[in-house]
C-alpha cells in the first residue's frame, strides 16, 4: 500500500511516516483539514511537518504505559486529569499530538475543559506519552 498526500486526500498505510517542508501556517491549515480524526498524526517542528500512521502495537503499548501511570498516581493518592488524544500547539514553535496526556500539578486548571489555551495553561506541567 502506498502513501497518498494530495490537497484533498491524505491516506497513509500503517507505520508510514511522511516528511513535508512547511511553515507554521501550513501546519495549522493541514491540522484544520484533518480535524478530529485520529490518523494520520501530525507534528510540526521548525520548517517541517510530519504525518504519521501508527501501527496497532503502538496503541497497545501506549495503553499499558497510561495504565501504569494511572495506577501509580492512584497509589500516591494524587489528583490528575488524563486525556487522549489532544493537539498541543505552541505557536510558531511546535505542534504535537501526544498519545496520552496527564495533567498532574494544577489539574484544576484544565478540569472539564474541551479546549486548552496553552498560552494560559502551562504545557511544562503535562506528562506526555508517545
Amino acid at each position: 500500500m502506498f502513501a497518498v498526500v494530495t490537497p484533498d486526500t491524505i491516506h497513509l498505510p500503517p507505520g508510514a511516516v511522511v516528511r513535508l517542508l512547511g511553515s507554521w501556517q501550513d501546519y495549522q491549515a493541514l491540522s484544520e483539514q484533518l480535524g478530529d480524526r485520529s490518523s494520520p498524526r501530525i507534528k510540526y517542528r521548525d520548517g517541517e511537518i510530519l504525518l504519521m500512521a501508527s501501527l496497532p502495537e503502538h496503541g497497545r503499548k501506549v495503553s499499558v504505559i497510561a495504565d501504569v501511570v494511572k495506577v501509580l498516581l492512584d497509589h500516591l493518592e494524587r489528583e490528575y486529569e488524563a486525556f487522549t488524544p489532544i493537539t498541543m500547539e505552541l505557536p510558531q514553535e511546535s505542534g504535537i499530538e501526544p498519545d496520552y496526556c496527564f495533567y498532574i500539578e494544577n489539574w484544576q486548571a484544565i478540569a472539564g475543559k474541551n479546549r486548552i489555551n496553552w498560552g494560559r495553561v502551562s504545557a511544562s506541567q503535562t506528562l506526555l506519552t508517545r
